[in-house]
């Protein structure tokens, strides 16, 4: 149980975090003066990394203890579900979103900006069905371990 809870954890908070990049802090970001942008987004970057990476490595790490040791309340495919959107989540992450930060980090571009809004609806709808697989599997489990106890 406490495994499935982490990974609710991680999912709700990432999924959170990302609703409030892609509607609040990205289209911020053409806000921000052209003088002091490149300065703005290496900031963004090396801040947001640990606020980031440390909960991603957990729900990967999550994702496959439970392919690999799944309750029995869980179906497999609701598991390997789990982990094909986290695999989404960070090829998205590092083929999309990353190259338009490196290219950022050098100046405002709108194409760039607007390519990076555009292709992080990728992780905002991907860390949503994540969330919502990772809840479907606590409700899961709770659902079995309650008829088991009857």
């Amino acid at each position: 149980m406490t495994l499935l809870l982490v990974q609710a954890a991680a999912s709700l908070y990432l999924m959170g975090l990302i609703w409030l990049i892609q509607i609040v802090h990205y289209p911020l970001m053409s806000q921000v003066s052209r003088e002091t942008f490149a300065q703005y987004e290496q900031l963004h970057s090396r801040w947001i990394t640990p606020i980031v990476a440390i909960p991603m490595l957990m729900e990967l790490a999550c994702c496959i203890l439970l392919v690999v040791n799944r309750p029995p309340a869980i179906p497999a495919w609701l598991t390997w579900c789990g982990l094909a959107l986290v695999v989404v989540i960070w090829l998205s992450t590092f083929l999309l979103q990353v190259p338009c930060h490196t290219l950022l980090s050098q100046g405002f571009n709108a194409d760039t900006h607007a390519q990076l809004v555009a292709t992080n609806w990728i992780r905002t709808v991907a860390w949503s069905a994540r969330a919502a697989v990772a809840m479907g599997m606590i409700y899961l489990f709770w659902k079995f371990t309650a008829q088991v106890i009857e």
